[in-house]
């Protein structure tokens, strides 16, 4: 029988488009053995890969009071952000993040629970059941113990806890029978933990345990509060798809060399892998795709030209000044106007509506004959009181926040907007425009942020390919999109109309 006056809570959480389709896995350890005595996974629906962490903790935790309400709880997660907002040492922004940071500080006494950081190859267990969560709800269901095998491939040794598996699969549904039975005895009550324990209210199917609060699915133990299924799962390592994790200044691509030239720290690209890596389910592709898919709606993704701000690489997004093409950047204009005006296949542009996309793109229609149509959703980043400003100024002015910022695309700049929102409205205006003009090339003008978040989507690259793509001002870009959800990267960053 374990010793419950101490547990480990591994947590996780995943979502697939961030915000996309998501889920969340947790597991409450022993921590002399690193036997597994709770697992929890459910599909939550569509939300951002940090809010479906916050929901793994919170029901990590649940989970590990039910089994012991005075043991002391070390929570282990690979969210950097996480840990050091419930740690107090970053401030939780984010509307979403907050109640669930408030709701999982409620479960224990703040004395009795510490975080700690550990890389994403030390938090498997609660990564895989994290994804059969996802799995589920993609064929419409909610994730069962019964199909489950992430006790299986996360057997083995455990960093920092005791004795080593040995390589033998662990059965979750015995250690989580001891586990109950520990509680029973703990509660003074003559219940013994085997099949046919005490039921809760809502849906709930339960084997040696009593199951939780809400719609669940256990094995062996308590489940977590809420629509939860608590046993062991699996599947591949999967992380979220995030909008970015990058600086974007105006005339900088967020790449790991533009950061650190402006004054951003070598941690960027690692906080950028904290946020995720792509899980997206993707539709059929090369020689397993449908024959004939018709012409695609392709979109050719233009960046405005300079402004005084990009070579001085300060942010200008959709909350500053709004400024105008600079002489440079009206020169570029002219030239990329030329260059489409040569290839001949622009049949529609689109602009955002920030002054130096509409002017570059009053310059290419002007040349090709077109009428320029204004998509709002196609707008740059607002960064707040980081308008105009340098990386190295916001890092001195608003450090925390900029902390922040480069750990998760959920936070956003000082009184500004998340990239983890700039990709949902900009996936918005993609799917809208690619329904709207199928079949069709439509220009696109637009900016840094906007352009690499549809190159990224389209690629199902992970979050860190941010860091190493460039997008030069008045670049070219080229996606196509078939009926059958496929995307294919044509070009990027041509800059060739320029020399």
């Amino acid at each position: 029988m374990p010793d419950l006056r101490e547990l480990i809570v591994e947590a996780d959480g995943g979502s697939r488009g961030n915000p996309g389709p998501a889920g969340y896995g947790a597991v409450v350890l022993d921590p002399v053995s690193g036997e597994p005595l709770v697992e929890a996974a459910e599909y939550i629906g569509v939300a951002t890969n940090n809010v479906a962490e916050y929901k793994g903790l919170v029901a990590g935790l649940k989970a590990a009071r039910e089994l012991a309400p005075e043991a002391t709880v070390r929570v282990r997660m690979d969210s950097k952000l996480v840990v050091e907002q419930m740690s107090g040492r970053w401030r939780i922004k984010h509307p979403d993040m907050k109640p669930l940071a408030a709701e999982a500080a409620r479960i224990f006494p703040p004395s009795q629970v510490t975080y700690e950081w550990i890389p994403r190859e030390r938090n498997k267990h609660a990564d895989r059941l994290a994804n059969e969560a996802m799995d589920a709800g993609k064929r419409g269901g909610q994730w069962q113990p019964s199909t489950s095998t992430a006790a299986l491939d996360a057997g083995g040794a455990r960093p920092g806890s005791g004795t080593p598996d040995a390589g033998a699969a662990r059965v979750v549904g015995d250690a989580a029978a001891g586990a109950a039975k520990a509680r029973a005895a703990l509660a003074g009550t003559a219940k013994a933990a085997g099949t046919g324990a005490a039921g809760t209210s809502g849906t709930a199917a339960t084997s040696g345990a009593a199951g939780a609060a809400g719609t669940a699915a256990t094995s062996g133990a308590a489940g977590a509060a809420g629509t939860a299924a608590a046993s062991g799962a699996t599947g591949a390592s999967v992380r979220a798809e995030t909008a970015a994790g990058a600086p974007v200044a105006s005339g900088a691509a967020p790449s790991a060399s533009s950061a650190a030239s402006a004054g951003g720290p070598p941690a960027a690209a690692a906080a950028s892998r904290d946020a995720g890596r792509t899980a997206t389910a993707a539709p059929p592709v090369g020689w397993a795709a449908t024959a004939d898919l018709g012409a695609p709606a392709t979109f050719v993704l233009l960046r405005h030209g300079e402004t005084a701000l990009t070579p001085e690489k300060r942010f200008s997004g959709s909350g500053g000044s709004d400024p105008d093409l600079s002489p440079v950047g009206r020169r570029q204009a002219d030239a990329v106007a030329a260059a489409l005006a040569a290839r001949g296949t622009v049949q529609e542009i689109v602009s955002s509506p920030l002054a130096r996309c509409r002017q570059t793109a009053a310059t290419v229609a002007a040349r090709l004959g077109l009428d320029v149509h204004v998509d709002d959703e196609l707008r740059e980043t607002d960064f707040g009181a980081w308008e105009g400003l340098t990386f190295a100024e916001v890092r001195e002015r608003y450090p925390d926040d900029m902390d922040a910022w480069l750990a998760s695309p959920d936070a956003a700049p000082t009184g500004g907007e998340s990239f983890a929102e700039v990709a949902l409205r900009v996936a918005a205006a993609r799917d809208r425009l690619t329904a709207r003009h199928a079949g069709r090339t439509v220009l696109l003008v637009t900016h840094v942020t906007p352009i690499k978040t549809l190159v990224r989507l389209a690629l199902g690259a992970p979050p860190e390919s941010l860091f190493r793509m460039e997008l030069s001002a008045a670049s070219v870009s080229a996606v196509a999109y078939y009926r059958d959800g496929n995307a294919s990267v044509r070009l990027l960053n041509d800059t060739s109309h320029l020399r």
